[in-house]
């Protein structure tokens, strides 16, 4: 199940055989998360990244006063990872958590370049990936500057599946868009009254 919906994203973005899908699959270690279960910790070396096959994990910082700073999401379908700490081969600034029990695919560095080797298409596909990564990241920079916290709650609601909204605590909602549980409470509120 988890290798299906692997090659299911992976046909998405790039035309790849039965035949070179069973290779890609050999570079990947399965492993369970359970709900609180930390994948890859602040001030570690991260060695890979993780496809989420179910479940859903988050990437977080924690500033000096104690506050927690939601980066990234990742449900079903979607990838994680400190990719800084990755390519950088440094210590990680983030922390990567499961938020419910979740299954994912690890995918090694080592392993991912032998990858590339073995199925050059993938490379490809990877660089799609990050094109998409760096503008959601770009502009998710820019909309933090310049849009209300209304706008960015709605621009969360358009980028998550639902299933997400309805499955995350208000707490890491509030995190992601940089606003307190109470404010987003009396938001929410709001919007549903309009």
């Amino acid at each position: 199940m988890n290798n299906e919906i692997l090659a299911e994203h992976i046909r998405m973005k790039v035309d790849i055989s039965d035949e070179e899908m069973q290779k890609v699959i050999t570079f990947f270690t399965a492993k369970s998360l359970q709900k609180k279960d930390i994948l890859y910790r602040e001030g570690s070396y991260v060695d890979s990244m993780a496809f989420v096959c179910s479940g859903c994990l988050r990437a977080y910082s924690v500033d000096e006063n104690g506050f927690e700073h939601i980066v990234q999401f990742a449900p079903e379908g979607w990838w994680i990872t400190d990719m800084l700490a990755l390519l950088q081969q440094q210590k990680s600034t983030l922390q990567v958590e499961a938020i419910a029990d979740s299954e994912v695919l690890l995918l090694k560095r080592s392993e991912q370049e032998k990858m590339f080797e073995a199925v050059p298409k993938m490379e490809r596909y990877f660089r799609i990936l990050t094109e998409n990564a760096l503008c959601a990241t770009r502009q998710r920079v820019i909309d933090s500057m310049s849009l209300s916290a209304k706008e960015r709650y709605l621009n969360f609601c358009s980028t998550y599946p639902d299933s997400l909204l309805n499955a995350i605590p208000q707490k890491y909602v509030a995190a992601y868009i940089g606003v307190t549980p109470e404010f987003l409470s009396k938001m929410r509120s709001q919007l549903y009254r309009e």
